[in-house]
């Protein structure tokens, strides 16, 4: 008789209605891995940084996890209003395209970018750029904890920042 794993092998990833919609059910936090078809760093967080077993494994117990093409088609609908991209350019789609109009009301201007909500979709924070597992780790336990309502100035976020020991493998 074989054993069964209890962790999943990916992030399990949701759009972002259904995201919303879980969190009225289950309240957790969401985090949105907003990327593009042509962004290379984007490309490496899905290779590097999103295969880390302890990350998924994180991620999947404590956030609602969205992919968003921040280039995309995609309709949300979020903060009762309705968002899509109606600049979009079909034959673009694998290259540079206009930007979706959640990509914009988020704050989001570089990708890849970690956008963190809260328990009632607030926007905490957009993180830019990429991160390691180790990197992300820092950002998902801060927001995870609420450890970031305790920071109220740049100081603050470097004494944490120097004092965080990640705990998830390389």
């Amino acid at each position: 008789m074989g054993t069964t794993t209890l962790f999943a092998q990916t992030i399990n990833w949701v759009s972002m209605d259904e995201a919303l919609a879980l969190q009225q059910k289950a309240p957790k936090k969401i985090l949105i891995d907003m990327y593009t078809s042509w962004c290379g760093p984007c490309k490496m967080l899905d290779r590097n940084t999103f295969t880390n077993k302890d990350l998924i494994a994180f991620v999947n117990e404590h956030y609602y996890a969205v992919k968003f093409n921040a280039e995309g088609n995609e309709v949300v609908n979020f903060k009762d209003q309705k968002f899509s991209n109606p600049n979009y350019k079909p034959e673009m789609a694998k290259r540079r395209n206009s930007q979706h109009e959640l990509t914009r009301f988020l704050g989001v201007n570089a990708y890849p970018t970690m956008v963190f909500l809260g328990l009632d979709a607030e926007l905490l924070a957009p993180i830019p750029g990429y991160q390691t597992a180790q990197q992300l780790e820092l950002y998902l336990k801060l927001f995870k904890d609420d450890t970031y309502k305790e920071m109220n100035n740049q100081e603050a976020f470097n004494g944490y920042y120097k004092a965080f020991v990640p705990s998830f493998m390389p």
